[in-house]
């Protein structure tokens, strides 16, 4: 395109950039308004590939990039406050992107207690293995005065801390490590024996009441926490074995997105249990009260993750940490 054809073209689309200019000073727009921008910044790109192939690097042409980029923080939004967008990713990304994990994580329920199950009948029937695991004065000493003071040896901020650290960094493993294929189902299945073995030797010395009295209050959510980081896992690695009709790249991004906005939320449902095991489980109040306080925190959780996870996944909401904004209008409009 030689000098006076670069002047030419300017002129013929001088109009259409100062409109493009002038939407992308623009803070708010009306629904037309918002299509139009969209229409000229496409119309833009083209023309400035346009220019560039034919002319190179010119000053029509970088002007045109700036009115370009500026369009595009206008409709990405890049250009809002963040802390606008953190509403949003509490009502769109977060519970559908863990409503889209909800088969997988009743799944790994199911195993983890079958599997818990069966080790505590084991122990707890079979008096060689019983033996195994201690002897009948320090197995008497874990029953009687160990297990509860697990929970109060410690100041209870300290302890709820401490817990909410290792759970958040057992959630973190899972993720991180779903695709190798391997860890989660070693999580899963250590964490099972671990809840086994307490519950074996309780029961043995006849004190499964106790087990569940302290055991309930908090891990109802902490567990259930800890089922839905090892879904994530799990479907990460999916995400890998069957792609789809995407590379393997491709699947992994889309479904790490995703499952790194359950990741963050994982950190806060984890502190709420923490918070429960350290100040609610020890404490000195009727059973009847401390389950009604996990139980709530469950079931508020439950549905948060179902029900408004639902709504949020059937108005076109995926959970990726992209798409959560464009998803605002349509679950508010219901």
């Amino acid at each position: 395109m030689a000098a006076m054809d670069l002047d030419a073209y300017s002129a013929a689309h001088r109009q259409e950039w100062d409109r493009l200019d002038a939407l992308g000073k623009q803070r708010f727009f009306s629904g037309p308004e918002a299509d139009e921008l969209i229409d000229r910044y496409q119309a833009g790109a083209t023309q400035l590939s346009a220019i560039k192939t034919t002319a190179g690097s010119t000053l029509v042409g970088d002007r045109l990039s700036v009115s370009l980029s500026r369009a595009r923080l206008r409709f990405t939004g890049a250009s809002a406050n963040v802390l606008s967008s953190v509403p949003r990713f509490f009502v769109l990304a977060l519970p559908a992107a863990l409503y889209r994990v909800r088969w997988v994580t009743l799944a790994v329920a199911v195993a983890t207690v079958v599997i818990a199950t069966l080790y505590a009948v084991w122990i707890a029937g079979n008096p060689q293995v019983l033996a195994n695991l201690g002897t009948d004065a320090q197995l008497k000493q874990y029953v009687e005065d160990d297990f509860v003071a697990y929970y109060s040896n410690n100041p209870a901020a300290s302890f709820a801390g401490q817990v909410w650290t290792n759970n958040a960094w057992i959630a973190a493993q899972c993720v991180a490590f779903g695709i190798s294929g391997v860890w989660v189902p070693y999580i899963i299945v250590t964490n099972a024996q671990g809840v086994g073995q307490a519950a074996g030797v309780m029961f043995a010395y006849g004190k499964g009441d106790v087990f569940f009295e302290y055991i309930l209050p908090h891990g109802m959510l902490e567990l259930t926490a800890v089922f839905v980081a090892a879904a994530a896992g799990l479907r990460i690695f999916w995400a890998w074995v069957a792609p789809g009709p995407r590379t393997r790249g491709q699947a992994l991004a889309e479904k790490g997105r995703a499952l790194f906005t359950i990741a963050i939320g994982l950190v806060i449902v984890l502190f709420v249990s923490g918070l429960v095991e350290g100040f609610v489980t020890p404490a000195p109040w009727p059973w009847a009260v401390k389950m009604i306080i996990g139980g709530g925190a469950l079931a508020a959780f439950l549905t948060y993750m179902c029900w408004w996870g639902g709504r949020a996944y059937r108005s076109g909401e995926r959970g990726d940490l992209a798409e959560f904004e464009a998803g605002a209008k349509r679950i508010v409009a219901g």
